[in-house]
Formats: C-alpha cells, sequence, structure tokens
C-alpha cells in the first residue's frame, strides 16, 4: 500500500519545489550598497595598488637577546622613546650569582699565579745547579705561565658574564615611538626571532605606505609618476605621495584586503612612498588604496610581429 502512493507523493514535492525555485529566482537581486563612495582620482591612466601604513624607520619588531622571565617593562605604547633607552628588563638574579663565582675564580687565579711567581724569583736566584736543575727551573716557568693563561681565561668569562647582564636590559636601537608592547612583567621572554615582536619601534615623524603593484602592472610603473593615496572608508581623506623606493624584486602577497574579488595566487613588487603624518590621520598597519599615474607608453611591436618585418 506504501509503495502504491510513494511515486506520486515524490513526483508531487519535486514538482512543487521545482515551482518554489522558479519563484524565488524570479525576485529581483538586492545588491549591497557599498560601504563609501569610491574615490575621485584625477589620472586618466592610473596602477592601481593596496597600500599598507608603515612607520619610516620601518616597523622594527624588538626580542629578546637572551631567555627569561620579565622582571620590569620600561616603556608605554605611545611613548617616544630615544636610542639606548631601555624597554624592558630580564631576571638577572641567576646570572648575578654567576657572575660572583666567576669573580672568585678570577681571585683565586690571581693568588696562584702570584704564589707560583714568587716560587719561581726564589729558584731563579739559586746560583747552585745542585740546589736546584735547569729541568725544575724550567717546570716552574711553565707553571706561572700557565697560571697566567688560567688567570686571562678567568677574566675573559667575567667579561663575558657582564656583558650578558648588560644584554638583560634590552635598549632601543633607534629614536622612535613604541607601537606595541607584547610582554608583561612575570612572563617568559624566549630569545630571538618571534612570530609575534615583543616590543614594535617605529618612528612615527614621517609615515611610509608600502603599496603592491601586481606583476602585469610592474612594466607600466614609472618612479617619478604622481602618486595618491586614500584613506578606506572615507576618499576625501587623500595625500601626495612622495616617491622613496622600489624593492625591485617581486613577491608573493601578502597584505591581503578581504575582498572576495581579490587575487590571492599573485605577486607583487613593492614600492615605498612617503608623506608627513600631519596630512593624514591614519596609523602603521592601516590599509590604505594607492593609485599612481601610468605615463609609460604602449609597448613596442615585437622584432618577429609583421610591423617590424617591413623593410624600408
Amino acid at each position: 500500500m506504501v509503495r502504491k502512493y510513494m511515486i506520486p507523493v515524490l513526483a508531487l514535492v519535486g514538482i512543487l519545489f521545482a515551482l518554489w525555485m522558479l519563484r524565488q529566482g524570479s525576485k529581483p537581486v538586492i545588491h549591497a550598497e557599498p560601504v563609501a563612495d569610491p574615490p575621485h582620482v584625477e589620472f586618466a591612466n592610473r596602477i592601481s595598488g593596496t597600500g599598507i601604513v608603515e612607520a619610516s624607520s620601518r616597523n622594527i619588531s624588538i626580542g629578546a637577546h637572551l631567555p627569561g622571565i620579565v622582571a620590569r617593562v620600561h616603556v608605554k605604547v605611545g611613548e617616544r622613546v630615544k636610542a639606548g633607552s631601555p624597554l624592558f628588563s630580564i631576571d638577572d638574579r641567576a646570572r648575578l650569582a654567576d657572575l660572583a663565582v666567576r669573580e672568585a675564580r678570577v681571585r683565586e687565579a690571581e693568588a696562584n699565579l702570584q704564589d707560583l711567581r714568587a716560587q719561581l724569583q726564589i729558584a731563579e736566584k739559586v746560583k747552585d745547579p745542585r740546589a736546584i736543575s735547569t729541568d725544575d727551573l724550567n717546570k716552574r716557568r711553565f707553571a706561572a705561565q700557565a697560571a697566567e693563561a688560567r688567570l686571562a681565561n678567568a677574566a675573559a668569562e667575567v667579561k663575558a658574564a657582564r656583558v650578558d647582564i648588560d644584554l638583560l636590559t634590552v635598549r632601543a636601537p633607534i629614536a622612535g615611538d613604541v607601537l606595541q608592547v607584547n610582554i608583561r612583567p612575570g612572563e617568559y621572554a624566549p630569545s630571538g626571532v618571534t612570530a609575534q615582536p615583543l616590543i614594535l619601534l617605529g618612528s612615527l615623524e614621517r609615515l611610509h605606505v608600502r603599496a603592491d603593484i601586481d606583476e602585469n602592472d610592474a612594466w607600466r610603473f614609472r618612479q617619478q609618476a604622481p602618486a595618491v593615496a586614500f584613506v578606506r572608508g572615507n576618499p576625501s581623506f587623500k595625500t601626495n605621495l612622495r616617491f622613496e623606493y622600489v624593492e625591485k624584486y617581486v613577491i608573493p602577497k601578502r597584505s591581503l584586503t578581504g575582498e572576495s574579488t581579490e587575487r590571492v595566487d599573485t605577486r607583487v613588487m613593492q614600492v615605498l612612498y612617503s608623506f608627513n603624518r600631519s596630512d593624514l590621520s591614519v596609523y602603521p598597519g592601516q590599509l590604505m588604496d594607492v593609485y599612481i599615474e601610468d605615463r609609460s607608453a604602449a609597448p613596442a611591436a615585437p622584432n618577429g610581429s609583421a610591423e617590424g618585418a617591413k623593410k624600408p
């Protein structure tokens, strides 16, 4: 009985679903309004790219020279620091104890050397060869020389320990602004390069924009062409850019905007521009839309083309 009505029921459900799909497809497509109007660019021909704001000194990632527990953080975000100013300090108690042991070894080596030198002086004053042999005298001299070497080695270890203690206080390599502080007292600070810098430092007196130029547009780029940058979300905020330099090495694109039409499997040439911080209220890490005037001529016809093959 059930099988008798199963096929008609399924057919009816399929017809109803098809009618519902047709009705849905007939509805007008609602397009989302843009968050902001597109910027008005005066260049007739232009190259566009995404730019990320950086400090003029580049963003400097600060890490610890030696691993350990953070004892104190000396700076706050937004603070201006001078070159050589302390940024944070690692707990130095274990290092100070090790330094005390090494200094004690230096004093022991000094005392041993003084004793051997005194014995050598006494032996050298003996004139009777029957009282002390030449071989015994040479042994005393070699012992004094070895003691001198041990003293020098102990002194070098003390110097190295003091250098390590000095490195436990991480200092600013340049004068700049503290952009990030990602470490707190009591936390463990690893040495070397970390995924997230312990402190991010940069100079904000003048800002840079690192623009990504698609490799397909690289041949159109000219260094002295006018360029302008717009703040995302407000096209009325813009600033003229000054060319700084171009990194003449094409790399995979890293700065992603998150737009659905964005190409991610592409390579870009990075161009650095600068502008005064007072001209625009932006922050390092912020994305901007960069437009560069295209002053390039049409590409020349290859030698093997029909025109190139014509002879005068």
